[in-house]
């Protein structure tokens, strides 16, 4: 038994004329008609990869700016008012000056800074965007996705909205916090023009979000290879595919919060102004309304590659796929209806309790995938590769940064650890620990399929468990900061508190090593590593199929799916390789391989 059938469409390994098709990454011609190639690709790979280097680019500025708050909060800011009325600032690890003052302006810049590029830019478009863009038409068996224009289309909306953004950055920053929180960002000092063409900025990749998700639900209405039904499909693709419903229907409500907002900003036009009979509560209910689901925008895909990293290098069948399925599905409806747990202390005694208790209505599908996950790997023949070395990490840090959002979603707690660093600590073992490690753990199991290329396996496990050990020490201090009354978004804090700062700081340069360590380790594949087989990790769904690099038109054949994505009980993993991917278990009897 095959995963396909194969109706040849040409001659074996070829055209419909017979012609032999190259690989995707083949240059056409010379340099300038190279980039010109992509520069005006409808691959569906070449936009992948052209958001994958993209947002890899963003993380990087993200992060810089994340190390520079960190290297602030090594020691606390004091400003000081000497005799002759002055300002000092004392007490900075790094003495920082602008044209505007020895203040903490410069301070809040980069946590803005930090914040916007990681969310907007970088955390929401990376996986369905980069990976999902590349895998989902090979997982579905498509050549390519439903509008391949409208996928070019929707790369160049978010390369215009990350110049207005880098614009804004370039010109001195705005110092207003990733959520926009009014009435400050319709008041603050910090460059007028720099905030509109900031919120310009997040509103124009706004819409390359809804164009990426209408792409792919139409793709995965239509597209499907023959055979494949709803249930057929990897639980990669059924992830994606909700989290591109709520990327349709959630982002045009931020749209129209962003456009209020420079109304606002321009012309005063009263809509959050209580001066004016508007309500600056009312931006944080448009706000959060799309921003929650915004969180499982980001989430759910770090799940859908969890689906098939733990089941490929376990080699067993996902527990329960329907119940998976579904609580994606569930996710992405629940999301809608806990955006006011984000105002719990701005809000009445009532809507509180009912958005709290919606707030515990979503752990339940997450519980479920946790369960799942964790029964697949019960008696798997697990091999520990790099990505199944990050898939339990996601499980360790994901489980923290759910079991910890439970004292955030109870009324009595939260409202002692409100803006506290307990919340930032939370949002980063949610996003980071969950989203950042799955995405790591996607990117090196099909880094084969995209580069063709395999990587060290020993120096790409080295930098997983930096990166793990990083990430603890650097946001588990957190929480301790959060619980002693550390508030977010502060230069200065009291000395009691330093050590703490101390550790977390140390922490994020174990992070930023671990990272180089993974940079070396892909530019050395790029440039030295050995060819990777078609199916090096002995998966079975469509997208191991395929050569590696795949070819331009994805199959040589028409994909006809005649088994599940996860029936390594009934299924020999085709064109696998003994050398790559050594088999734990004797195959059983009457089975065959290709």
């Amino acid at each position: 038994m095959t995963t396909i059938d194969t109706r040849d469409i040409g001659g074996h390994g070829g055209h419909a004329d017979g012609h032999h098709e190259g690989s995707y990454l083949q240059p056409k011609g010379g340099l300038i008609a190279t980039v010109w190639d992509w520069m005006t690709t409808i691959d569906h790979k070449k936009i992948g990869v052209m958001y994958l280097f993209a947002t890899l680019f963003m993380f990087f500025l993200g992060g810089m700016a994340a190390l520079a708050v960190r290297l602030e909060l090594w020691a606390p800011v004091r400003q000081i008012t000497d005799a002759a009325g002055a300002v000092k600032v004392t007490g900075q690890a790094f003495a920082w000056y602008d044209s505007f003052g020895q203040n903490n302006d410069l301070y809040n810049r980069f946590f803005t800074l930090h914040g916007a590029i990681m969310v907007f830019m970088f955390i929401i478009p990376s996986i369905p965007a980069a990976l999902g863009n590349f895998l989902l038409p090979l997982m579905v068996g498509a050549k390519d996705v439903a509008f391949p224009r409208l996928n070019l289309l929707s790369w160049y909306v978010y390369v215009t909205g990350s110049i207005f953004a880098v614009a804004a950055i370039i010109a001195g920053g705005v110092d207003t916090g990733w959520t926009f929180y009014t009435p400050y960002s319709t008041t603050s000092d910090a460059g007028h023009w720099r905030v509109v063409f900031m919120v310009l900025g997040v509103f124009i990749l706004g819409f390359s979000s809804i164009l990426t998700g209408l792409n792919f639900v139409v793709t995965v209405h239509k597209l499907r290879a023959p055979g494949m039904g709803w249930f057929d499909m990897p639980l990669f693709v059924w992830a994606i595919y909700s989290s591109a419903v709520i990327q349709v229907l959630a982002t045009p409500v931020l749209a129209i919060t962003l456009v209020l907002l420079m109304f606002e900003r321009i012309f005063n036009v009263g809509v959050f102004d209580p001066r004016m009979g508007g309500d600056p509560v009312l931006f944080q209910h448009f706000f959060w309304f799309y921003s929650h689901p915004a969180v499982y925008i980001m989430i759910l895909p770090g799940m859908a590659i969890i689906n098939e990293t733990i089941a490929v290098h376990a080699r067993k069948k996902i527990f329960g796929y329907r119940a998976v399925a579904f609580s994606s599905l569930s996710i992405a409806a629940i999301s809608f209806l806990v955006w006011g747990h984000h105002m719990f202390t701005s809000q009445g005694e009532i809507a509180s309790a009912i958005f709290s208790a919606l707030t515990f209505l979503v752990a339940i599908p997450t519980a479920v995938k946790m369960f799942n996950w964790t029964t697949t790997l019960y008696k798997g023949s697990i091999r520990f590769t790099t990505p199944m070395l990050y898939s339990l990490a996601f499980l360790f840090l994901f489980a923290i940064g759910g079991l910890t959002g439970l004292p955030l979603g109870t009324l009595a707690t939260d409202l002692h650890l409100h803006d506290s660093y307990f919340v930032v600590a939370h949002f980063h073992y949610v996003m980071m620990g969950g989203t950042v490690i799955a995405y790591l753990a996607g990117l090196h199991h099909w880094w084969p399929k995209i580069f063709g290329k395999m990587y060290s396996t020993f120096w790409a496990n080295v930098g997983c468990i930096i990166v793990f050990i990083g990430f603890n020490v650097t946001f588990f201090t957190q929480f301790i900061l959060g619980t002693r009354g550390m508030p977010r978004r502060y230069a200065s804090y009291i000395d009691d508190l330093q050590f703490l700062h101390q550790i977390s700081t140390v922490g994020s340069w174990l992070l930023l090593l671990g990272f180089l360590v993974h940079l070396f380790v892909f530019v050395h594949s790029l440039i030295a590593g050995p060819k990777a087989g078609a199916n090096p990790w002995g998966g079975l769904s469509l997208e191991w199929e395929t050569d590696s690099p795949p070819i331009e038109h994805n199959f040589h054949h028409e994909p006809i799916v005649k088994h599940g994505p996860y029936d390594y009980d009934d299924v020999v993993p085709p064109h696998c390789d003994p050398k790559d991917y050594p088999l734990p278990a004797p195959l059983p009897e009457g089975h065959k391989g290709h």
